[in-house]
């Protein structure tokens, strides 16, 4: 094959497959096994000219082909470069490959939109996803997480959604960190129509993904079917606030089943909203309380989070052995120095040191020739 053909013969797979994601649902693991068995070239002009390919029951073939009388590739790409976007391919030099880690599974193609490149940002990606209808808690720890992760050149994945999502998107911008929003619909769709500023923010500074073609809306299933596109492209999901019934869930399993980190930030054990996260963190999650504590399980060796400090109060900055000597004062009274001193279990010589160094710091007082704790 010539260079030109070779030229051409890539044209048409990527025709083909604009096509085919405007024809098939995302996910779909019959498409996906003739992709990789015949090329989409041949799958789509097996769809187009009504040859039935093996696996398909009549009513399924009957239904591409209905999608596919009313399929117009090259409508498709003029419309999302119109966009300032592009359609991005598997085995193009934007292309993800971690998610070639879905198999059959993985998308037809990503309609992308937005000025970075995919496959740059998602190399050093997380993903924080959570429950639609919030906490001020979550909303709160999901944008911190954005925030800090942003600072420390980490791409925040979500799903542009309420609640965690816009929060940790939002928590990415504020700090000019570059964020990812995985669609369930078209990238020039604004759903949700709440978000349609925030979408416009992710475009300019960003990036929004969608394996549905433009124009698309979304479906409950569409949402289910994004979420393994969420937890494929990211080196680890992090789930901040979720009930047992929460879509988050379902990207914390597809991140399990493709071996990636699945992290969980506990809540309080009496919302509803922390259940999901709590039976995670059970199960299979590490429990993370901050941006350090995940990058410490999702980037490279050495990128550990320092030791937290605790609680510091005056006497933890004593010498033990004036430490002891201060243990051995009562509470309440004075003692002698040969009590004190038989208290810290060393000589009255060193007691006495330990007392005057102790009066100097203000932890104790004389009184005739006994000694007690300041008030």
């Amino acid at each position: 094959m010539t260079g030109r053909d070779a030229v051409g013969a890539a044209a048409d797979d990527r025709l083909a497959r604009a096509a085919l994601a405007r024809v098939a649902e995302p996910g779909d693991e019959l498409v996906g096994r003739w992709l990789g068995e015949l090329g989409p070239g041949e799958t789509w002009r097996a769809v187009r000219e009504d040859r039935r390919l093996p696996g398909a029951s009549a009513d399924r073939w009957a239904g591409l082909r209905l999608r596919a009388e009313r399929a117009a590739p090259e409508r498709d790409l003029v419309a999302i470069a119109r966009l300032g976007g592009r359609f991005v391919c598997p085995g193009d030099r934007e292309w993800p490959r971690q998610l070639d880690d879905l198999g059959a599974t993985r998308p037809v193609g990503l309609w992308v939109r937005g000025p970075c490149s995919l496959r740059f940002v998602a190399l050093r990606s997380v993903a924080l996803v959570g429950s639609r209808a919030c906490t001020e808690y979550g909303a709160h720890v999901a944008g911190e997480l954005g925030v800090a992760l942003a600072e420390r050149g980490w791409t925040v994945v979500s799903g542009a959604a309420f609640g965690v999502d816009g929060a940790a998107h939002r928590g990415s911008l504020a700090v000019g960190g570059a964020t990812v929003g995985v669609l369930a619909c078209g990238v020039d769709v604004s759903y949700p129509a709440g978000h349609r500023e925030l979408l416009g923010r992710i475009a300019e500074r960003g990036l929004l993904v969608a394996e549905l073609a433009p124009g698309e809306h979304p479906t409950r299933s569409r949402f289910v079917l994004r979420n393994r596109v969420i937890a494929a492209l990211t080196r680890g999901t992090v789930v901040v606030e979720a009930a047992r019934r929460s879509g988050a869930l379902v990207t914390a399993r597809h991140a399990g089943r493709l071996g990636r980190h699945l992290m969980a930030v506990p809540g309080p054990v009496t919302s509803g909203l922390s259940a999901g996260a709590h039976r995670l963190i059970r199960e299979q999650a590490t429990l993370v309380a901050s941006a350090a504590e995940v990058i410490e399980l999702v980037g490279d060796m050495g990128e550990l989070a320092g030791e937290e400090p605790g609680p510091a109060v005056p006497r933890d900055l004593l010498a033990p052995q004036a430490a002891r000597v201060l243990d051995a004062l009562p509470g309440a009274g004075s003692a002698g120095v040969a009590e004190v001193a038989r208290g810290a279990c060393t000589s009255p010589e060193a007691a006495t040191a330990r007392l005057c160094e102790l009066r100097t710091l203000g932890f104790v007082e004389r009184v005739g020739d006994r000694w007690q704790l300041c008030r």
